[in-house]
């Protein structure tokens, strides 16, 4: 009978553990402001270099947008010290599935325009676009997944 005590109190005690821990990773979890911005950023700097329609300036602005959107990766893993993955299963999937769709609905057309018609600024246009949304989502998904940190085990 004592034993069972002991294992109950044993557990709650390893569940509080485990609660405050989870609360730690959600306090670091959240980005700064800045993070969404440059994000949004990398995005118009990797569609706004096809309105260019200059070979050159299409790879450098493709470089350049990669090479922020690695920095931003390797900076939010100092910072927090974990990476989670964008389409992970959980409640962070309808902000993923809202972005997936915008892209398509914005990149489609403006590629088909870029490209069938010759209308090369409509890139710009499509990367301030989605450079803009994509600021709004990635706060909106790291709400949703601090959310879930933050409930119960």
């Amino acid at each position: 009978m004592e034993s069972n005590r002991l294992d109950r109190d044993d557990a709650a005690a390893q569940l509080a553990v485990l609660q405050a821990d989870r609360a730690a990773l959600a306090d670091r979890s959240m980005q700064p402001w800045w993070y969404d911005a440059l994000l949004g950023s990398c995005v118009f700097v990797l569609l706004g270099a096809q309105a260019f329609d200059d070979p050159v300036v299409t790879v450098v602005g493709c470089l350049l947008g990669v090479a922020g959107l690695s920095w931003l990766v390797r900076t939010y893993q100092r910072l927090t010290g974990t990476w989670v993955s964008g389409f992970r299963k959980g409640r962070t999937r309808k902000a993923i599935a809202v972005w997936l769709v915008l892209y398509v609905l914005v990149v489609v057309p403006a590629f088909v325009l870029h490209l069938g018609y010759g209308q090369h600024w409509v890139m710009a246009v499509a990367g301030a676009v989605l450079g803009i949304a994509l600021a709004f989502i990635s706060r909106w998904w790291s709400r949703i997944h601090v959310a879930e940190l933050r409930g119960a085990l």
